[in-house]
């Protein structure tokens, strides 16, 4: 049995959901640049209160480690670090790629496809790789600039998914390529890590709490677009 709080920030979306082995209790989120400082607490708070549970019910805290944004992503896992050390309980991190990917399988179980999740860098650039409907990713994580001879490759023999909120720049070069499908609706969720972060917690595939750092994949830029 595990009660496990899950956190994601790593995109425009402030995310919190409470899981028990893998099945999501309760979620809220809000998708608004600038929401992630003042809003996280406040969320815990909510998930905890739905599920009615207090914080020393908790086995671990699972927290979405990029890549993605910086200050998101500081912001998602310094609270996550901060509630480890005051409960004295597991971190679990949980890529985001990996996680957006999670919530797609389940809409395409039938169907032949390749999955590329997006996550918006800056101008022409996103965060990205491949995966297959197993979840192996067939091309790393990279920060990717899209032109019109990206996963062309790919393209001439599959079926790909674009998502996230940099699939906006893919689907504006690539979009009409009949073998590239584009969901225009995907919002980052906590939800999506609670089968991801059981499968870790029984793995006890846990973090070091005093040394863990997000997959920032490239350093910081001022100037950027905030969150």
């Amino acid at each position: 049995m595990a009660l496990i709080l899950q956190i994601e920030t790593a995109t425009t979306s402030c995310s919190v959901a409470l899981s028990r082995d893998g099945n999501t209790i309760a979620v809220k989120e809000l998708n608004e640049r600038n929401a992630h400082a003042s809003s996280v607490t406040l969320f815990i708070e909510d998930v905890m209160k739905a599920g009615n549970y207090s914080m020393k019910d908790l086995d671990a805290v699972s927290v979405s480690m990029g890549p993605g944004s910086y200050t998101g992503l500081r912001i998602g896992v310094s609270t996550a670090k901060g509630l480890c050390y005051a409960l004295d309980i597991p971190l679990i991190s949980v890529n985001t790629l990996t996680s957006m990917v999670s919530k797609m399988q389940e809409q395409y179980q039938t169907r032949e496809v390749l999955f590329c999740p997006m996550i918006d860098a800056r101008r022409m650039e996103v965060y990205t790789a491949v995966f297959d409907k197993a979840v192996n990713a067939l091309q790393p994580v990279e920060a990717k600039i899209i032109d019109s001879d990206s996963f062309a490759e790919l393209l001439d023999q599959n079926i790909v998914v674009f998502f996230g909120d940099g699939a906006p720049k893919c689907k504006a070069v690539l979009g009409a390529n009949s073998n590239a499908v584009f969901v225009d609706d995907f919002i980052n969720s906590a939800a999506d890590m609670s089968k991801l972060a059981f499968e870790k917690f029984g793995q006890q595939q846990f973090e070091d709490v005093a040394y863990f750092e997000p997959y920032y994949l490239k350093d910081f830029i001022a100037g950027g677009k905030g969150l």
